[in-house]
């Protein structure tokens, strides 16, 4: 097997792999062609095992609280920790390892951070997310002038040619970056398992930048073997659990901490935190077989496209089955030739608003990708 596809229309069963007829072409809205229907998308309800605590009932809980909130000096952020607490988001659970929301904001606060993130400057960027995740964003900060050079020389490799250096700095000051499904993820990992989200930043911003997550091999696919052959092909660093668990070693790239240093004194109005810097790069990362780049927002083509910029629609699923330690699967409305072009939709448009619809009523975010071509899994 030397490459795979998803069954993007079975919903209860996303991972099916198998071979690729390296002949197949885009598919067409055809009138004159038989009309295959694609199955009816129906979303599970979104359900949450946590249990919603509004009080801090242990010596051990009052204890981090009060410290927390002593580590807090703007007025709003001491109300804003407060929020978290009445609105039983500080202590969720709903983590890898069962730790709380509180546990991990206390893990910030009190062991050491990478020396060039401030603790304190985390711990509000974590209390802003959990007042309003829509803060989230991936619009890329710019690299103010005193970085611009050393920036620069990583990206050339210290390269002198004029030509090279000045094309480095156009790309860093018109950059918007790929990052959209990364940011995506993040937004729904941030609103729907709030536990898990803030053990990532505890992680991500210790002076290791990395954090480990033990998940379900059939979150992948039902077949072992293959998911196993899934964690290799994306170059996952892994190790395997007894026999149907693995544990996945997540981290951003090498150069996602030159940016979040930056922007723990640099960030402008409208721009990624460090947050989104060191979660989004951690997720392209995953998603691109550890090929991605923060300070370029490039990647590496691959077997599935030729592009290097960001995830396309079979990488952004792999990133959620890890992340969210679910089988999931995306739906594919348009159909895009080998230009790029739309050249039809797989269902009408009262189905699409249906369906969509539907899964928002079942309490999932709706998580949008432009695909350039889905028949890139070549």
């Amino acid at each position: 097997m030397d490459s795979v596809q998803l069954n993007t229309a079975g919903i209860n069963n996303p991972y099916n792999i198998q071979q690729v007829n390296r002949n197949q072409s885009s598919a067409v809205t055809n009138p004159a062609a038989p009309k295959t229907e694609a199955k009816e998308y129906r979303p599970a309800s979104y359900s949450s095992s946590v249990t919603v605590r509004t009080q801090l009932t242990t010596k051990d809980e009052k204890k981090k609280y009060k410290e927390l909130m002593e580590e807090l000096v703007e007025p709003k952020y001491k109300r804003k920790l407060e929020y978290a607490l009445k609105s039983g988001k500080l202590l969720r659970n709903n983590s890898n390892d069962k730790s709380t929301v509180l546990d991990n904001l206390y893990k910030i606060v009190t062991e050491e951070r990478d020396p060039g993130l401030d603790k304190n400057t985390i711990l509000q960027e974590c209390l802003d997310i959990l007042a309003n995740p829509y803060v989230i964003t991936q619009t890329c900060e710019d690299i103010p002038k005193e970085y611009q050079k050393p920036v620069i020389g990583l990206i050339t490799n210290l390269n002198t040619n004029p030509e090279k250096i000045m094309q480095a700095k156009w790309e860093l000051d018109n950059m918007h970056t790929g990052t959209c499904p990364a940011a995506s993820i993040e937004f729904d990992l941030a609103t729907k398992h709030t536990a898990e989200f803030f053990r990532l930043v505890e992680g991500l911003t210790s002076p290791k930048h990395e954090v480990t997550k033990k998940i379900k091999l059939d979150s992948l696919s039902e077949n072992t073997l293959d998911a196993v052959w899934l964690l290799n092909k994306f170059k996952t660093p892994w190790k395997k659990e007894g026999f149907d668990h693995a544990t996945i070693l997540l981290k951003p790239d090498e150069n996602a901490i030159i940016r979040a240093r930056i922007q723990n004194h640099h960030k402008d109005k409208g721009e990624r935190s460090m947050i989104d810097v060191l979660m989004q790069s951690t997720f392209m990362q995953l998603g691109s077989q550890q090929t991605y780049n923060s300070l370029t927002d490039k990647r590496a083509p691959n077997d599935w496209t030729r592009d290097d910029g960001g995830l396309i629609e079979f990488e952004k699923t792999f990133v959620e089955s890890v992340i969210e330690d679910k089988n999931t699967t995306s739906v594919i409305y348009q159909n895009v030739d080998e230009e790029g072009r739309l050249s039809g939709y797989t269902k009408d448009f009262g189905t699409i608003k249906k369906e969509l619809l539907a899964t928002l009523k079942a309490g999932h975010n709706i998580r949008i990708l432009m695909t350039i071509n889905q028949n890139r899994l070549r």
